[in-house]
């Protein structure tokens, strides 16, 4: 995702981190533990697996998640949320009221 320098507005600042298509689904996916890839792509169908590495690079950037590499053959890679990704649980909580209501 592209950051854009915003005029210090905290909710400017927010959705630059947030506002994707994509990244408040796999905080969605991430909150119940730790995933591997193939199962976040599982659970996000139809993203395509650029689109998903692209916004975990970006995430990872924005200190959201960390991967951690198992190693082995085949790799092992898993992504949790950190203690900043945790941060979004509420607002995923309220994003899941607010469709529930729209429903």
């Amino acid at each position: 995702m592209r950051r854009r320098e915003g005029d210090g507005c905290p909710v400017w600042g927010a959705l630059q981190v947030v506002g994707d298509k994509w990244t408040m689904l796999i905080v969605r996916d991430l909150v119940a533990g730790a995933r591997r890839t193939t199962e976040l792509l599982a659970g996000l169908h139809p993203i395509s697996s650029r689109t998903l590495m692209d916004r975990l690079r970006d995430m990872e950037h924005d200190r959201l998640i960390e991967r951690r590499d198992f190693g082995g053959s085949p790799p092992h890679v898993e992504y949790t949320l950190t203690e900043r990704g945790r941060l979004l649980a509420p607002l995923l909580d309220s994003l899941r009221a607010l469709g529930d209501a729209l429903g």
